[in-house]
C-alpha cells in the first residue's frame, strides 16, 4: 500500500523544487535588472561590473532549471496544469534569462557612460525603468499567486512603456541632431532604451506563460486584447 502513495508525493516535492528554483532565478533576473538601471542613474561602475559577472548564475539556473522539468517530463509523465507547468517553467527560465542579458546590456553601456562626462538628459529614465521592473516583479508574484488576473495586468502595462519608448527615442534622436559631439553617448542611452523596452516585453512573455500554465488559454500575441479589459 506504501509504494503507489510514495510517487505522487515524491512527484509533488519535486514539481516544488522547480517552482522555487523558477523563484529563485526570477528574484536574480530582477535584482539584476534593478541593479543595472541603479548603476547607469548613480554611475556606479563597480556595480555595472557585477551585474555582469553575476549573469553567469542566471545562465546556470536556466540550465539546470530546463535539466528537472526535461526529468519530470521524461520520468513522471505530468498531465493537465502538472504538464502545463513544467513546459511553462522551461519557457519561464528562458525569459528570465534574456532580461539577466538585458541587464548586462545595459550594464555594458552603464561602463562606457561612466567613463565620459555625464549628460543631462530630456528624459525620465528612471521612470521608464520603474515601469519595466514593475512589470517583472508583477509577472514574478503572478508565477507565485498563480494568478492569470494579476498577469494580464502586465499586458496591459506594456503598453505605457512602448508609449514612453517611442517618445524617448525621439527626443534621445533630437538630441543627436542639434548636439553632435554628445552622439556616442546618447547612442548609449538609446540602447539603454531599447534594452528597457524588451525587458517589459519579456515580462509580459511571462504573464502570457503563467495565464497559459493556470487556465490552459494561449494568449501569446493576442495580450492586445486585454488592453482595454480591466480584470474583474
Amino acid at each position: 500500500m506504501a509504494t503507489p502513495m510514495k510517487m505522487p508525493r515524491q512527484f509533488d516535492q519535486e514539481l516544488e523544487e522547480l517552482k522555487q528554483n523558477l523563484l529563485r532565478m526570477a528574484t536574480l533576473a530582477e535584482t539584476a535588472v534593478g541593479r543595472s538601471i541603479e548603476s547607469v542613474m548613480t554611475r556606479d561602475s563597480e556595480l555595472a561590473r557585477e551585474v555582469i559577472i553575476d549573469d553567469i548564475n542566471l545562465n546556470r539556473m536556466e540550465l539546470a532549471i530546463e535539466e528537472l522539468a526535461f526529468k519530470l517530463l521524461a520520468l513522471r509523465q505530468p498531465l493537465a496544469t502538472d504538464l502545463r507547468l513544467t513546459t511553462g517553467a522551461m519557457r519561464i527560465a528562458t525569459e528570465l534569462e534574456r532580461i539577466g542579458d538585458q541587464a548586462v546590456n545595459i550594464a555594458e553601456r552603464a561602463l562606457e557612460l561612466n567613463s565620459r562626462p555625464a549628460l543631462e538628459l530630456p528624459i525620465d529614465l528612471k521612470a521608464m525603468a520603474d515601469l519595466a521592473l514593475g512589470m517583472v516583479r508583477t509577472s514574478i508574484d503572478a508565477f507565485v499567486q498563480q494568478d492569470p488576473k494579476l498577469a494580464i495586468k502586465v499586458c496591459q502595462r506594456d503598453v505605457e512603456v512602448d508609449l514612453l519608448d517611442d517618445e524617448y527615442i525621439q527626443k534621445i534622436l533630437g538630441c543627436m541632431i542639434k548636439e553632435s559631439r554628445w552622439v556616442m553617448r546618447l547612442h548609449h542611452f538609446l540602447i539603454i532604451v531599447r534594452n528597457l523596452e524588451r525587458i517589459a516585453d519579456l515580462a509580459t512573455n511571462i504573464a502570457e506563460d503563467i495565464v497559459f500554465i493556470v487556465e490552459g488559454r494561449v494568449i501569446k500575441h493576442r495580450c492586445e486584447d486585454w488592453m482595454l479589459v480591466a480584470p474583474t
